[in-house]
């Protein structure tokens, strides 16, 4: 199988493939920093653990849906994963939070747990899955083709709140400051 390996960027698009080579995660995972899977017929993605130093992720067109397991990248900063399966917004948007810390460029368009007017969603259904992205992802710069606004942040933290701690770590400390205040 011919890929193309240039500057730590390799092209996997448009090869129909279900999985990927072993052999070639061995022999390219080290030098590789973006990664273009589009256009296939994926639905396991446990060998990206080997693909620590990867900044960006092309998964458009292929069979992801929401209960994919994504390995912990902390350098990933950009993940497109449009024209999938995808449903269920929390649980996709969760798993991308855990697995992608640092994600500042992330699209689903054309998803049904992406709402927009190209799918028959309404104008609101679209704001409030802004929000809840953006309420997941702080590092968030990009949603889909659309920057986010300040005023977008905020109204995701009045909505939604804030992800960065988890449900335990927000209980604790919402138990520490009403101890303070007795």
């Amino acid at each position: 199988m011919a890929s193309n390996l240039v500057e730590g960027r390799i092209s996997l698009a448009y090869k129909e493939l279900e999985a990927i080579p072993q052999t070639l995660v061995e022999k390219h995972s080290k030098a590789t920093r973006e990664l273009d899977l589009s256009h296939n017929k994926l639905t396991d993605l446990r060998f990206l653990h080997d693909f620590e130093d990867l900044n960006t992720l092309v998964l458009d067109n292929n069979e992801l849906n929401n209960h994919i397991k994504f390995p912990y990248l902390e350098k990933l900063e950009t993940l497109w994963a449009n024209h999938n399966n995808i449903t269920n917004l929390s649980v996709f948007v969760e798993t991308v939070a855990k697995s992608f810390p640092n994600l500042k460029y992330f699209s689903m368009m054309h998803n049904q747990a992406a709402p927009s007017y190209f799918n028959g969603g309404t104008y609101n259904q679209y704001k409030d899955y802004r929000f809840y992205v953006i309420s997941h992802l702080p590092n968030l710069l990009v949603l889909d083709d659309t920057p986010i606004t300040e005023v977008e942040r905020e109204e995701a933290r009045k909505v939604y709140g804030t992800r960065r701690y988890s449900i335990k770590e927000k209980k604790k400390k919402s138990k520490e400051k009403s101890l303070k205040q007795k």
